[in-house]
């Protein structure tokens, strides 16, 4: 029986799950490089970063926090066409690695596109991962080792409808919220690049509620990127500030800054324009129940958007990283479809 895997491709992170494990990684690649000193400086036996290193089509790449440590030509793209074309492929790959039990794994694939993407390149994605592919891993002990990654199936849904499914379905993909299948809901996914807005309405898609802007939380990143150029004169790439806005604080040439105010003043420009997206999109949709906020950037944001949404707005479950909803949504979504198309042994 083939091993049914979630995949949530961003352009911040890549999240992926077995329904067992979750693996998280920044959506960066760089070219491998050979390591001529690999021991901390300090404790050789000190726990190592994840070495995430991967050969796809004859070509060895670091990925993730390795990649931005290490490479030298870093890719990190939040042009579309780019990244499915340039980056897919990898991400997808390298996450499956963490789920592999053998040299030799069969698999089928959920995973999501923005919803103004989807209709574009729903084909292509499904087309690009649906094969067999050969890959090789290396580890930090530079061991590597061969896989056969044969992916059977891999159905593509527009985003949101990952955090509907977490909400509708249990972890064995069966009908655990009658609440959810028989509400009408809105869901507002705030991505890094992009945010997408969509109606479930008794658990179906509305495309006339449903829209994709360039509002994601990388909006307010590059206003905090702007004003640091503006005070040091240095352009910090955005992928580089998740742990600063975090914290609070970044340092540049050994000078602290403090981040807070720019970051607050920045997520409540971002946060306004999101609400005023959704209360006019959704302007008809006066029967709505609730308004549900998700994806990595709704953490952040929610208590900036709350206020200014025109509707109730339901909290989404603290049991996990609000990145995290929408892959599991994928995996329990493909056990619920999946199920339902294996023959059941004769008696």
């Amino acid at each position: 029986m083939d091993t049914i895997i979630g995949i949530d491709i961003g352009f911040g992170f890549t999240k992926a799950t077995d329904g067992k494990n979750f693996h998280v990684f920044k959506s960066i690649y760089g070219e491998a490089i050979d390591f001529q000193f690999k021991e901390s400086l300090l404790n050789p036996n000190a726990p190592q970063d994840e070495h995430l290193q991967i050969d796809v089509d004859n070509t060895s790449y670091f990925v993730g926090e390795l990649a931005e440590r290490q490479s030298s030509n870093r890719q990190f793209t939040l042009d579309q066409t780019q990244f499915i074309a340039s980056s897919t492929k990898i991400f997808a790959l390298a996450a499956i690695t963490h789920f592999m039990s053998s040299d030799k794994q069969s698999l089928k694939l959920v995973v999501g596109l923005p919803i103004g993407h989807y209709r574009e390149y729903k084909s292509e994605l499904a087309d690009m991962l649906r094969q067999s592919h050969h890959i090789v891993t290396t580890n930090s002990k530079g061991i590597r080792k061969d896989l056969v990654i044969g992916i059977t199936d891999v159905k593509v849904i527009p985003q949101p409808i990952g955090s509907v499914m977490d909400r509708l379905l249990n972890d064995a993909g069966k009908a655990a919220e009658p609440r959810f299948a028989s509400e009408k809901i809105g869901i507002i996914d705030v991505g890094f690049r992009t945010s997408d807005y969509t109606i479930s309405d008794k658990a179906r898609y509305s495309e006339r509620g449903s829209l994709t802007t360039q509002n994601g939380i990388s909006k307010a990143f590059e206003m905090i990127a702007n004003k640091l150029k503006d005070n040091c004169g240095i352009n910090v790439e955005l992928y580089r500030l998740f742990d600063a806005v975090e914290t609070g604080s970044i340092k540049i040439r050994g000078k602290g800054y403090d981040l807070r105010k720019i970051t607050q003043i920045a997520f409540q420009q971002l946060a306004a324009n999101i609400a005023s997206d959704a209360n006019r999109l959704w302007n008809d949709d006066w029967d709505m129940d609730t308004i549900m906020i998700t994806g990595g950037g709704g953490s952040v944001l929610a208590p900036y958007l709350q206020p200014l949404l025109e509707g109730v707005t339901v909290p989404i479950e603290q049991d996990l990283d609000y990145r995290l909803h929408n892959v599991r949504g994928y995996l329990k979504y493909g056990l619920n479809m999946w199920s339902k198309l294996t023959p059941k042994p004769e008696e």
